[in-house]
């Protein structure tokens, strides 16, 4: 099966504390239906000191589900499903479903 959400695709969080939110996808993985998105579902971790870090509480991103997760639109930035076609020349592309532009990736 062919992923909607890859590496480095720009996304909108549609449900949840951070709905509405935009950022770029870290990591996904796959076999947890999840993904790391930048800036989004952020949670406090206290770091313990060792001889490269301080110690102290630090920000990061949490995963997030992939279910509440859309493709911004490469047009206009707005949430939008994801399709899929095969061009003339025989590869398989991902598609924004609202605008009908290719997705970069």
């Amino acid at each position: 099966m062919a992923a909607k959400i890859k590496k480095g695709d720009s996304v909108v969080v549609i449900t949840g504390r951070d709905k509405g939110r935009t950022g770029k996808v870290l990591t996904v993985m796959p076999k947890e239906g999840r993904a790391v998105v930048q800036g989004v579902n952020m949670v406090k971790r206290h770091q313990k000191q060792t001889q490269t870090q301080e110690a102290g509480i630090l920000s990061k991103e949490a995963a997030i589900q992939l279910s509440n997760l859309l493709i911004a639109d490469p047009r206009d930035g707005k949430p939008s499903r994801v399709g899929f076609k095969i061009l003339e020349d025989g590869r398989k592309v991902r598609f924004a479903k609202l605008s009908g532009d290719l997705i970069d990736g």
